[in-house]
């Protein structure tokens, strides 16, 4: 017979520990708080000793609790990969991938047959949606591409994918009777498009530039960067956005970069890789998550 305290009691502290936080471990393990510090105190009652120093906002390990942890996470990223390989196919070939809209059409849309050619056993499915999701609340996800920042939250490991170049785009229709080499004071009479969720602001570009921008300048706006190029490939005015979005559009000559010259451009990181920590030896996970950083030309494979 094993010698072992209780399975729940150790499955509670090495979410709680991981997390480091009984109420996200409480969300994670669908029990309530009060029942995930019972399982926790009783665990250190078996050893006879603390696994946590507790304050009034969060938990620590103790240099016990951090040694019990790390062999914990061996032992149950063990058993996760055991189960996934005996568990139904549906479930270990399923890869739910939920992603910022623009990047979804403009950059990894396009990319997906070579991921599904690459790895025929996975069957991905998309969402998209402007807002960020919590992927400690939707289990039903796998990974998540947020536009903007990166999730901060305890669990979630958050990654960003690369750096993206970001300058003023425009139709060539809209430089006809224009210089060939535009100033920055041609830029600023001309009309700015503006996409409502870019970090990146026109007044970020002209401050780089050495130039303030008048304030309460009208500028139409659009939410989605797609709609932003869409407007600036029918010459509605200059959108302001990253090359990587854009880079179909600029590959066929429907957008041309106004960044020549001495005329600098903004790097951002700007697109976020997340999926749960409990999950990162995951092989779906970590096939998906290498591939879309190889494509990005990173090296962080």
């Amino acid at each position: 017979m094993r010698k072992l305290p209780s399975f729940f009691s150790l499955r509670a502290f090495e979410a709680a520990a991981r997390l480091q936080s009984f109420a996200l471990a409480s969300e994670e393990l669908h029990l309530s708080p009060s029942a995930i510090s019972h399982q926790v105190r009783g665990l250190e009652t078996y050893f006879g000793k603390p696994m946590f120093t507790r304050s009034f906002r969060r938990v620590e390990l103790t240099a016990e609790g951090r040694r019990l942890l790390d062999q914990l996470s061996v032992a149950f990223d063990l058993m996760e990969a055991a189960c996934e390989e005996l568990g139904p196919a549906r479930r270990s070939d399923a890869l739910a991938v939920h992603c910022s809209p623009s990047f979804a059409t403009k950059w990894l849309g396009p990319r997906l047959p070579r991921f599904m050619q690459q790895y025929p056993d996975i069957n991905i499915s998309m969402s998209s949606g402007a807002e960020p999701v919590d992927l400690l609340r939707h289990e039903e996800l796998d990974l998540a591409i947020a536009y903007g920042s990166a999730p901060q939250r305890a669990g979630i490991v958050s990654e960003a994918i690369g750096s993206e170049t970001i300058v003023p785009l425009c139709s060539p229709a809209l430089l006809r009777d224009k210089p060939d080499a535009l100033r920055l004071a041609d830029i600023a009479g001309m009309t700015l498009i503006q996409s409502t969720l870019n970090p990146v602001r026109w007044s970020d570009w002209f401050a780089l530039n050495g130039m303030k921008l008048p304030p309460g300048r009208p500028m139409p706006s659009f939410d989605r960067a797609s709609l932003a190029l869409a407007a600036a490939v029918n010459s509605v005015g200059i959108a302001l956005e990253s090359t990587r979005l854009a880079e179909q559009e600029l590959a066929n000559g429907e957008l041309v970069r106004l960044d020549g010259g001495e005329l600098k451009s903004v790097l951002r990181e700007t697109h976020f890789l997340s999926y749960r920590e409990g999950e990162k030896n995951s092989k779906k996970i970590m096939r998906f998550r290498d591939w879309i950083f190889l494509q990005a030309g990173l090296n962080q494979v």
